[in-house]
C-alpha cells in the first residue's frame, strides 16, 4: 500500500508591520524631474518615500522644494486676488515664506522627536519628509485654487474668505500629514505620541504665522503688522469686519 507523504497547508507568512519599502519595481524607479515627483507623490507616494532613502535624495528634495514654492506662490495671487493692490505680490511672497519658515521653525522638534520614539530615519530623511508636506498640502491648495478664485471674485466679506482658505488649509494639511505618517511607519518608531504632538505643534506654529505676517486675505495701510496678536484674538477682530472696503488695520 503506498502512502504519500501529506501536503502542508499553504499559510501565509505573518505580516508585521506595513509592506517593506522598494518591494515593488515601480517604486525603486528613480523620480527624475519636477512632473515626475509630482505624479509621485499623487498617485506613489511609497515611490517618494523609498527614493528619500537612498544616496543623492537631496536632489528629490530640492525638486519637490520647488513645486512648494511654486504652488504656495500661486495660491498666494489667488488670495491677493481678493483685495487687489498691493496684495497682488504680497499675499503670494507671505505665504510662501510663511510656509517655509514654519517648516524650518518645527524641523528640529521633529527630529527630536524622530530620534526619541526609536526612529531609523536620518536627517536628510526627516527633511524629506517635511518638503513632502509642504509639497503635497501645496498641490491640493492648487486644487481648491479655482473655487476660491471664484468666491474672491462674487464676495467682500472678509470673514468668509479667510473661513474658507482656512477650510482649503486644512484638508491640505490632513493629507500632508498623512503623507508624514505613511514615512514614519517605515522608520521603525516604536511609537507614535512624537509625531502627533508634532503634528498640533506645526498646525499651531502655521496658524500663528498667518497672523505674524498679516494681512493675508485683507488689506492694510502696512505691510507688516505694528501690534502682536494671538491668532484667536486676530481671528475674533476679522470676524467684526464686514467686508474688504472696511477693513482697516488695528493690528
Amino acid at each position: 500500500m503506498n502512502e504519500s507523504s501529506p501536503i502542508p497547508p499553504q499559510v501565509p507568512p505573518p505580516i508585521y508591520g506595513p509592506r517593506p519599502l522598494g518591494d515593488e519595481p515601480a517604486e525603486r524607479a528613480v523620480i527624475p524631474n519636477v512632473i515626475a515627483a509630482i505624479e509621485a507623490v499623487l498617485r506613489q507616494p511609497r515611490r517618494v518615500l523609498f527614493q528619500l532613502r537612498q544616496p543623492g535624495a537631496s536632489k528629490l528634495i530640492a525638486a519637490m522644494l520647488f513645486v512648494a514654492i511654486g504652488c504656495s506662490l500661486i495660491y498666494g495671487v489667488i488670495v491677493g486676488s481678493f483685495s487687489g493692490g498691493m496684495q497682488w505680490w504680497a499675499a503670494p511672497v507671505k505665504i510662501s515664506a510663511g510656509l517655509l519658515i514654519s517648516a524650518l521653525i518645527c524641523l528640529p522638534s521633529l527630529y527630536i522627536f524622530a530620534c526619541l520614539s526609536g526612529s531609523q530615519a536620518r536627517l536628510v530623511e526627516i527633511v524629506g519628509l517635511v518638503v513632502g508636506l509642504l509639497m503635497l498640502m501645496t498641490i491640493l491648495l492648487i486644487g481648491f485654487a479655482p473655487v476660491a478664485w471664484l468666491f474672491s471674485q462674487s464676495s467682500d466679506k472678509l470673514a468668509w474668505m479667510g473661513a474658507l482658505h482656512l477650510i482649503f488649509w486644512g484638508i491640505a494639511t490632513i493629507f500632508g500629514l498623512r503623507f508624514l505618517a505613511a514615512g514614519f511607519s517605515h522608520s521603525k518608531a516604536r511609537s507614535n505620541a512624537g509625531r502627533n504632538t508634532w503634528a498640533v505643534i506645526f498646525i499651531l506654529v502655521v496658524l500663528q504665522m498667518t497672523t505674524a505676517l498679516r494681512p493675508i486675505v485683507g488689506s492694510a495701510d502696512t505691510l507688516m503688522p505694528t501690534e502682536k496678536k494671538f491668532f484667536l484674538s486676530h481671528w475674533g477682530d476679522s470676524m467684526k469686519t464686514p467686508d474688504v472696503k472696511s477693513l482697516q488695520d488695528s493690528r
